[in-house]
């Protein structure tokens, strides 16, 4: 593992990094494919957003600077990417320090794997979440105690991924994952208007079904329609299709993934 703090080279995190102390930022995991960030743009829009809404002062040409030294250190230019946006350094309490963002990049070398429908078991989880401040939602901010304890249950389950709603009754997303569900025939991703990640993969899957013309409803999802879903896959950037092939106890239809990961090509991610 490498880390990067502002297109440097360290081994070491301050003891005041206010991202320790309160969550205090946010952040993004990409694939990195022979040296490239895959779905850079729709990452980097992520970021810019969410430094936005939370008032962060980051120069993110620092991502960059730190992938042109990996090649020094690092050989396997194949693994995670986690780019990490911290307020900095700052004094007790919650006020705001004046200097600008610290840009954070990990990378987590790994090796080349040719991407396919992973499939897994899954059910829905007893514990929901809660509901975000509005200008929150969204966001994949650096406080992730809920999905935390979401994993810990899931775990538990030996699930990899899992269904989970919020205190509402809807359906939200999964453990570390967007999902897209098919009622009736029809695909559906639940719209996440209260709570719940903009995943950068679920953006591009929703861009190809566009361009392909597959119809996929983005609207709520309550309780009572899960007797009725017939599939449901996970995605997150760095995998396109965990596909549900045993839901709650209950058998599910390989063939409806594999048409939909055939037709929207999901095998090359750009």
């Amino acid at each position: 593992m490498q880390c990067y703090k502002n297109g440097q080279l360290i081994d070491s995190i301050p003891l005041l990094d206010r991202a320790f102390h309160y969550g205090d930022g946010c952040f993004t995991t990409a694939r990195l494919v022979h040296g490239r960030m895959e779905l850079k743009q729709l990452h980097i829009a992520r970021l810019n957003y969410a430094c936005k809404n939370l008032s962060l002062d980051a120069d993110l040409s620092f991502i960059d600077q730190a992938l042109d030294q990996l090649p020094q250190h690092e050989k396997n230019l194949n693994g995670t990417l986690k780019v990490v946006i911290s307020r900095g350094e700052g004094d007790r309490g919650y006020s705001l320090p004046l200097h600008p963002a610290d840009v954070y990049v990990w990378f987590y070398p790994k090796q080349w794997q040719h991407l396919e429908p992973e499939w897994i078991e899954s059910g829905l989880l007893n514990h929901a979440i809660g509901l975000h401040m509005p200008h929150l939602v969204g966001l994949k901010t650096l406080n992730r105690l809920e999905q935390v304890v979401l994993k810990q249950e899931a775990d538990q389950r030996g699930w990899l991924e899992a269904l989970v709603t919020d205190v509402q009754g809807y359906i939200v997303e999964g453990v570390s994952s967007n999902c897209f569900i098919r009622i009736n025939d029809q695909w559906i991703t639940p719209e996440l208007r209260y709570n719940g990640v903009h995943g950068v993969m679920r953006a591009h899957i929703l861009s190809r079904m566009q361009q392909n013309h597959i119809s996929c409803e983005q609207r709520c999802i309550e309780m009572d329609q899960i007797a009725h879903i017939q599939n449901i896959f996970f995605c997150n950037a760095l995998h396109p299709m965990k596909a549900v092939v045993r839901f709650q106890g209950r058998t599910m239809q390989q063939q409806p993934y594999l048409d939909l990961f055939n037709s929207l090509k999901l095998s090359q991610i750009d």
